[in-house]
């Protein structure tokens, strides 16, 4: 039988031992424990300790739980941006973010810019003096793009009073991101941490966490207020995801620090680029460099072919990950995860060397 891999950007491949982890989880009484009790405070706070050490995201940052990436855009603008948000996008996710930050702060604006450029930070539409917080997504999973370190910084930098908050969903737990460099940061458990969905991670600077009380939102179920209040002790507002934390943990404990991670990723992804930069029926979908994901890689070509490409890719266990949005039909993507093994990568190039030989 052929080993199927998986390459579908989210939700994506886990760890195969997460099979032995569920089997634990059962065993160990983790799936009716009391989320008040010992035994879970006691997990939540070695999970915390073990995101921000594996993760490298610096100690007076403060870690919640979420049951998503996309429950945190709520969050945000419910609880930090009193009057407005401002949002760069190029991508699918990016500008929903902003639909939804529209839909409760209605002066919330955007802008969009193109998939192979960086806009000009001293040129983006916004006033420091009123808008509560500026929202980027940092690795644009709908189009394969990625907003690096330098970008990020020289944002920050331009912000005043603003803060700034970072969808980083398919790339947190993959990237050595720079957290110092943002107020906010949040992604989910479904893609760069190898595990099933249902789980959401959210991370706040000291900036973010003095606005968040100043602003003292009460009036919604998932506020941060009560969110920050109840991680004090190590507890959540609400019924959390145990069984979620608790795989959290265990595939934390078996991850190497988060810089082999990602120069590994990044090994990788410069295999497939130069690759597919070769004579083969799909071309990388962004031509700069620069804003090239480095996680989720976006490759182009004729509606037809790809379908065909996509089939016969089935047909000998490989799951090609469809495009997405106004880019379904002529794209591809294929997840550059740390769960997805590098033999899956291997049979990959080799079937394409096989189907289509230069």
């Amino acid at each position: 039988m052929v080993q199927p891999f998986t390459f579908n950007p989210g939700p994506s491949a886990v760890y195969p031992a997460v099979r032995q982890y569920l089997t634990d989880a059962f065993d160990e009484g983790w799936l009716s424990a009391p989320h008040r009790s010992e035994k879970v405070t006691s997990l939540v706070r070695q999970t915390v300790a073990d995101v921000k050490a594996k993760l490298n995201i610096p100690q007076d940052y403060t870690v919640l739980f979420t049951s998503s990436a996309t429950e945190c855009w709520e969050v945000l603008a419910q609880s930090l941006t009193p009057r407005r948000s401002f949002h760069l996008y190029n991508g699918d996710f990016g500008e929903k973010w902003l639909k939804y930050a529209k839909a409760l702060r209605p002066a919330s604006s955007g802008m969009s810019f193109g998939l192979d450029e960086l806009p000009d930070i001293g040129a983006l539409p916004f006033s420091a003096e009123d808008t509560d917080m500026v929202c980027i997504t940092q690795n644009e999973t709908s189009t394969a793009t990625q907003l690096r370190e330098g970008f990020i910084l020289n944002l920050f930098n331009r912000l005043g009073g603003a803060l700034l908050a970072v969808d980083a969903t398919s790339s947190l737990g993959g990237l050595n991101l720079k957290y110092i460099k943002a107020d906010v940061w949040f992604g989910s458990v479904q893609k760069c941490f190898g595990l099933p969905a249902g789980l959401g991670l959210l991370v706040l600077s000291t900036r973010a966490v003095a606005q968040a009380r100043l602003v003292n939102d009460r009036a919604h179920y998932n506020a941060l207020p009560a969110m920050l209040s109840q991680m004090l002790n190590f507890q959540t507002n609400y019924t959390p995801n145990v069984l979620g934390i608790y795989l959290l943990s265990r595939v934390l404990a078996e991850r190497e620090p988060i810089k082999t991670v990602h120069q590994h990723l990044a090994d990788r992804a410069q295999k497939l680029y130069d690759f597919f930069e070769q004579a083969t029926p799909l071309q990388p979908l962004i031509t700069n460099p620069e804003t090239r994901s480095t996680t989720v890689i976006g490759l182009k070509g004729d509606a037809a072919i790809i379908e065909e490409i996509k089939r016969k890719a089935l047909e000998v266990g490989l799951h090609l990950g469809s495009g997405y949005g106004p880019l379904k039909n002529n794209t591809v993507r294929i997840a550059n995860f740390p769960a997805v093994p590098d033999a899956a990568f291997e049979a990959l190039v080799q079937f394409f060397a096989k189907e289509f030989p230069a």
